[in-house]
């Protein structure tokens, strides 16, 4: 159908990458704890749906920078159809902070970047093709509870008692196209809210995310699979997942084992 993205390759020949940046030591900010889960889950996810996965942590905001070029001018690309692009850390309502963050406007990757090194200027070889941007962090400070968030802010209060729902988490050229299309982005929660994660089990985004891929990637386009994460945190008034500046112009199907 040409509502759907092509997948013109057979699983053997084509060559899907997937790029996760994970930060979880950093300089100044607090160490966020459980990331490490987040990083084993959605790695085995990912290779999964067929893709091969380069993994990079702990990096300053240049650092990603230049991680995320590199990528985009992977020559995979040309026989691929896709690419996940999955960024953790802890954030800021402008972007992601790096590992010598230490408040809002210092080493922090602005999510303008992402998109700007991925567009149909810098990244041709992705013309066309579906771009998902999965996005875990805080986007400010408001909630009203007082727990450890994946914020810019070191000095974060220590968890409230009087919090049973929350409790032992913490908030973390020849022709003329669309300069940016074909992207789809699931940030963890709305603007200027926060983002939780439990120290053991990771952040709730990532378990529910991979939950709902694992359940309907096989019979969902991926734009229902994020209405249904979305969904999924309806019980939780404190986080609810965003999507934002999606762009997609067909669905998208993962066809996961074809």
């Amino acid at each position: 159908s040409s509502q759907i993205y092509p997948i013109h390759l057979p699983r053997e020949t084509r060559t899907r990458r997937a790029l996760l940046i994970c930060n979880i030591e950093f300089e100044h900010l607090s160490r966020r704890n459980g990331a490490e889960v987040d990083v084993e889950g959605m790695t085995k996810l990912l290779e999964g749906l067929g893709y091969m996965v380069d993994i990079h942590c702990n990096l300053t905001s240049q650092r990603m920078a230049t991680v995320m070029k590199d990528f985009a001018d992977r020559k995979e690309h040309c026989t691929s159809d896709s690419t996940f692009l999955v960024f953790m850390s802890h954030g800021v309502r402008a972007g992601l902070c790096g590992t010598k963050s230490r408040d809002e406007t210092t080493d922090i990757l602005s999510f303008d970047t992402i998109y700007e090194t991925f567009n149909n200027k810098s990244c041709r070889v992705l013309l066309g093709k579906p771009k998902v941007v999965i996005i875990q962090s805080c986007r400010g400070g408001k909630d009203g509870y007082t727990l450890v968030s994946d914020s810019g802010d070191p000095a974060m209060p220590a968890p409230s008692s009087a919090d049973t729902i929350t409790a032992g988490l913490e908030d973390d050229a020849i022709f003329k196209v669309h300069l940016e299309s074909d992207f789809a982005t699931l940030h963890s929660s709305t603007p200027d809210t926060l983002s939780w994660r439990c120290p053991v089990g990771g952040s709730l985004f990532i378990q529910h995310l991979i939950e709902q891929f694992q359940k309907h990637a096989c019979n969902s386009d991926l734009q229902e699979i994020f209405r249904k994460i979305q969904y999924s945190f309806g019980k939780f008034p404190r986080q609810l997942p965003s999507q934002e500046r999606t762009t997609m112009l067909r669905k998208f199907y993962l066809f996961p084992g074809h």
